[in-house]
């Protein structure tokens, strides 16, 4: 029979064991070198990109800002011919129709991800998740085209008429115009293409949320409504933020889609049945045959402004979510 070895001897081999060689612990120094280079480089070529971006678009808008100056932003009177450019409808248009998409496809978007992460059965999740990925997928100028085509029209001979006499005392609902080309079929496109993108990210979000959580406000006598209004939506605060600003982004910079159904209007308004324009709209119409450099130039303009714009919503939203990161969803 066999003696068992002393219990020295065992972690004597065991140490050994573990023990590295040279070769090894220079690999090991190397691949950890080389995994920090790579992904600092990486990191400074997207902050190379976005430079090199907006030096482009900078450089490309000088003469318009030598010539208008920031009047360009409280003028609207757009006249390529006449030389008279004013970016005030453009810029108006752009914030209303995204404002649009996200007061009514953020709950919306919401909403899926909570059902899709905490309350669908798992047969109905695993049906309807690719779906709403699927919503994504679609071409923008599909979107552009139904919209035209089929949403157009319904709107109307319905919808508008609808708003219009019961709403008609809001500017915002104005005297319904009859080509189904307006600043709300553009806002309704807009809400189709930021609700996949909200609602892939939230889901996603709510699933990774401790069950242990949810089940100690259950434990304590919470309903199913108070354990994601109390535990799984502050926890999830800053990433329902920045789902948000993806979808934001997709709505302030879509051109195709919105230049097909929005009328092509410079304008600004109030009422969202009138046409009207948007910055990516006209940069994507025009700016293949302007009629001089000044055109060329303003049409920088609004790059540049749009891209301002894009910015200033990453730095206020990445604000917004760690303060309310920090305070545990609570505000301070």
């Amino acid at each position: 029979m066999s003696a068992t070895p002393p219990a020295g001897t065992a972690s004597l081999k065991l140490a050994r064991s573990n023990r590295q060689s040279p070769a090894r612990k220079r690999a090991d120094r190397f691949g950890d070198v080389a995994l920090r280079v790579t992904c600092a480089a990486a990191a400074v070529l997207a902050g190379v990109v976005l430079l090199l971006i907006a030096k482009e678009v900078f450089e490309g808008a000088q003469p318009a800002f030598s010539k208008f100056g920031f009047s360009f932003i409280t003028h609207q009177e757009w006249a390529p011919p006449l030389e008279k450019f004013g970016g005030r409808g453009l810029i108006f248009g752009t914030l209303i129709t995204s404002a649009m998409a996200l007061l009514i496809g953020a709950p919306v978007a919401i909403s899926i991800g909570i059902f899709l992460a905490l309350l669908a059965p798992a047969a109905v999740r695993n049906v309807i998740s690719p779906l709403v990925e699927m919503l994504a997928a679609i071409p923008s100028v599909i979107l552009g085209f139904w919209g035209l085509i089929i949403l157009g029209p319904v709107l109307v001979s319905t919808v508008e008429p609808f708003l219009h006499n019961t709403f008609g005392f809001i500017p915002l609902f104005g005297s319904p115009q009859t080509t189904g080309a307006s600043v709300f079929n553009a806002g309704l496109i807009l809400t189709i293409m930021v609700i996949p993108i909200i609602a892939s990210v939230t889901r996603d979000l709510f699933a990774a949320v401790p069950r242990e959580l949810q089940d100690g406000a259950a434990a304590l006598g919470s309903t199913r409504w108070e354990v994601i209004r109390g535990v799984v939506l502050p926890s999830t605060l800053s990433g329902i933020m920045a789902a948000c600003l993806l979808g934001l982004g997709r709505a302030l910079g879509e051109a195709i889609a919105v230049s097909q159904v929005i009328g092509g209007g410079t304008e600004s308004h109030l009422s969202l049945f009138k046409n009207g324009g948007t910055m990516a709209s006209i940069i994507a119409l025009q700016f293949n045959s302007p009629v001089n450099g000044l055109h060329t130039a303003s049409l920088y303009y609004l790059a540049a402004l749009l891209l301002v714009i894009g910015v200033g919503a990453n730095v206020m939203a990445s604000w917004i979510g760690r303060r309310w990161g920090e305070a545990g969803g609570i505000a301070r």
